[in-house]
């Protein structure tokens, strides 16, 4: 074997276990000279933030020199991001394109392209369209909008969780995210590198129903309730200076029975039907925190229960 790739091979190795930093230099290195792996690993480096200072745009235009020099993943992954504008320039059209070189050869995105033209989007990739909000609630703010998700859009957030659901975590206070009674479903977040521009396009029809834009939320999160799993009462308001202000929340089903979203304090129980899209707000109008918006997540008593989740922020939230 060429030790120079030798070399290569043991710092990809490295570079997914807690001696990572060993690997910095030899993966520097290769992709100074246009290899694809070391600059996919790279990237990711610089996108992570370890063991390197978190770098988003370098990470980013790592991630395209990794696509031109034929990295597979590299290639999913900067289409993906033309769509979304994460950590660089939003272009739409271009990310298109892209999806509909790479439906060609890959199921998975030419079923995200078939889906899309199902879509009524403008040139930007927004809405032309959203059904009539149904007011359940002035305090605290809540509405419902009755099948904005259709059938397909449904099942392709529910196909794309399934592989990779984990139990549901909470934040202890102390930055250290733990499992814990008060959280017992199961889920997935479409980080911004795997949100693909039907799944983009679905965020965007969320910040519409919200009133926001879609770079004020976080990564889209998709859960899973089994018998007995809920969410006990909380709030999604977590204050700071950019804090989460409203919620939506896409109901993927509705063969399951309990489950309903409560609102502790003023008794409203809502179960949405599949496609479904609830929108509250943690904050009052002034922007203080409404503590009428606790909520929970009742106990599913039987059947499956999915869930998708976009936590609002009240600016910019997206890298």
């Amino acid at each position: 074997m060429d030790p120079r790739d030798s070399a290569l091979a043991e710092a990809l190795r490295l570079a997914g276990t807690p001696r990572s930093r060993e690997a910095l230099p030899v993966l520097a290195q290769f992709a100074s000279a246009g290899q694809p792996d070391a600059l996919y690993a790279l990237a990711g480096f610089f996108w992570c933030g370890d063991p390197v200072p978190q770098d988003l745009p370098r990470g980013r235009e790592l991630i395209r020199r990794a696509a031109e020099a034929g990295h597979k993943v590299a290639r999913v992954a900067y289409t993906n991001l033309l769509g979304n504008g994460v950590a660089g320039a939003r272009d739409w059209a271009a990310a298109l394109r892209r999806l509909e070189t790479e439906a060609k050869t890959d199921p998975a995105r030419a079923r995200s392209l078939a889906l899309l033209a199902s879509m009524s989007l403008d040139e930007d990739g927004e809405p032309r369209v959203i059904p009539a909000e149904q007011r359940l609630s002035v305090a605290p703010f809540v509405s419902l909008y009755s099948g904005a998700f259709s059938e397909a859009e449904c099942g392709f957030l529910i196909d794309i969780a399934m592989p990779a659901l984990a139990p549901s975590l909470v934040g202890d206070g102390a930055g250290q995210e733990v499992r814990r009674e008060v959280r017992t479903s199961e889920d997935m977040t479409i980080a911004w590198m795997m949100e693909d521009p039907a799944v983009h396009a679905l965020n965007r029809r969320l910040a519409a129903l919200s009133a926001t834009r879609p770079e004020q939320a976080e990564a889209l999160l998709i859960l899973r309730y089994v018998p007995g799993q809920e969410y006990r009462p909380h709030v999604d308001w977590d204050g700071g200076e950019n804090g989460r202000v409203a919620t939506a929340l896409v109901y993927l089903n509705d063969d399951y029975e309990g489950g309903e979203t409560l609102f502790v304090k003023t008794g409203l129980k809502v179960k949405g039907r599949k496609g479904d899209v609830l929108v509250f707000r943690s904050a009052t109008p002034d922007g203080s925190f409404d503590p009428l918006s606790e909520h929970a997540g009742l106990p599913v008593r039987s059947g499956t229960k999915f869930l998708a989740s976009r936590w609002i922020h009240a600016r910019r939230y997206a890298p």
